[in-house]
């Protein structure tokens, strides 16, 4: 694991010192956490050190230190799943804990020492994502609290979730132990009934957790674990198979690949070519190629890079690729969202360009035409520029003169909407002349 700072151990010995864990509500040793571990990536490094301070009953010699620090191995994952937080194994050990039992100094030193029933009910609590109301206590609250009369939570759903993540691990990632061990030395009436060490020397539990925990890199992180044994490869499988290695010709011939750095593949040229066209305007012979490689193979259409947000720019670059494409994409499940979009975008030659010459070809959706227009004849009143305005005016009054002589739409579907445009614009030759074609179709 990655070594703690001396800054960062500091703040994680502050928040978990037995004058704050035994005064502060767990509301308040989170926000502390959070003040001092404000990035996410330390979290991990943390927690691991946190693990070890609690294999270690005399590093963390308090009870509420111990509670304390259960608790923010917790926080610091509570927005994720519990599957998903990596020291969720530790709460499966502790809460598979039945009997408080006086703890040895001669158990494992991967071994937590057991929890009380009122710590077992609080991290069930925790685990179970039950209300925020207990992490207003304080940790010696906990510990004091009366729940035998409480009706154990139910987190078998959760502890089942977890130990199924942990059964898809490798079983070689559960083979090492960790090098530091505790001291055989140690005697047990150094510890009273809860696990807390009665004599320890502050100085020397801080310079032994300095020394685990800090430097270039960490001790706690040499582990020891059997060598992965597997048989060496023969060097040969047949007689003759390393024979290439001595040439018994003397004399060679180069043989060029030319299909070498030649790319074959359609589908990335024409994704280079669309990439290109909404961009810029291309040339004709790569307008006519595209044209010819999707008529070839009408499926290419749907991996060429189009999507629905990238039709305006295609359109105004390229109307003639926007309408070759749009042509394949009739009978896509998408082409509503490109309607949308051809609706909804600014208008130009070039949008109405692309939408006559839709209509002239297949069968257009009587909605999306008469939106078309609509979109067109309000960008025309909606315009502030006299010099503009009747240039949009005169492409709108074409544009529609074309889609009536056609008989693409229905004279008396928009006959209303389209008069009261002409009158409006009445001034210009284009529009007077629409109104004349009105009213001629109208009377038929």
């Amino acid at each position: 694991m990655a070594a703690l700072s001396v800054k960062e151990l500091a703040s994680l010995l502050s928040v978990l010192s037995e004058d704050s864990t035994d005064a502060q509500s767990f509301e308040s040793l989170a926000n502390t956490f959070h003040h001092y571990f404000t990035n996410k990536h330390d979290h991990f490094k943390v927690g691991q050190a946190i693990v070890l301070l609690l294999q270690h009953r005399d590093l963390l010699p308090h009870p509420t230190q111990k509670l304390a620090a259960i608790f923010i191995l917790y926080e610091m994952y509570k927005s994720e799943p519990m599957a998903a937080n990596p020291f969720a194994t530790v709460f499966i050990h502790l809460l598979q804990e039945t009997d408080h039992k006086e703890p040895s100094p001669y158990d494992l030193p991967t071994h937590i020492a057991p929890i009380t029933a009122s710590e077992r009910y609080f991290l069930s609590y925790l685990v179970s994502n039950g209300s925020k109301e207990m992490l207003k206590h304080t940790p010696t609250q906990i510990l004091k609290m009366d729940v035998s009369n409480k009706q154990p939570l139910d987190i078998s759903h959760t502890q089942l979730f977890i130990v199924q993540r942990q059964s898809e691990m490798p079983h070689t990632s559960k083979t090492a132990i960790n090098c530091v061990l505790s001291d055989p030395e140690t005697k047990s009436n150094n510890f009273d009934q809860f696990g807390k060490a009665t004599m320890i020397n502050p100085d020397i539990q801080r310079q032994t957790v300095e020394s685990l925990l800090t430097g270039i890199k960490s001790v706690a992180d040499k582990t020891l674990r059997p060598d992965f044994i597997r048989l060496a490869p023969p060097l040969h499988i047949a007689e003759d198979e390393m024979a290439w290695l001595i040439p018994s010709d003397s004399e060679f011939n180069i043989a060029w690949d030319t299909t070498l750095c030649v790319n074959t593949s359609t589908g990335v040229e024409i994704r280079r070519l669309m990439a290109k066209a909404f961009k810029g305007a291309l040339p004709p012979h790569q307008q006519q190629q595209i044209k010819k490689e999707l008529d070839k193979d009408s499926k290419l259409v749907y991996n060429i890079g189009l999507c629905p947000p990238k039709l305006p720019d295609l359109v105004e670059n390229n109307p003639l690729v926007a309408i070759d494409v749009l042509l394949k994409l009739m009978s896509s499940t998408q082409i509503t969202d490109y309607f949308h979009v051809l609706v909804n975008m600014e208008m130009s030659l070039h949008s109405m360009e692309v939408v006559n010459r839709l209509t002239t070809q297949v069968e257009l959706p009587s909605e999306f035409i008469h939106l078309y227009i609509s979109n067109c004849i309000s960008t025309c009143e909606a315009h502030k520029d006299r010099y503009f305005q009747n240039r949009l005016v005169r492409l709108t009054c074409v544009f529609l003169q074309s889609l009536i002589r056609n008989k693409t739409i229905n004279v008396r579907d928009i006959f209303i909407e389209v008069q009261a445009f002409c009158i409006e614009f009445s001034r210009i030759r284009e529009a007077a002349a629409l109104f004349r074609l009105l009213k001629t179709m109208d009377s038929l």
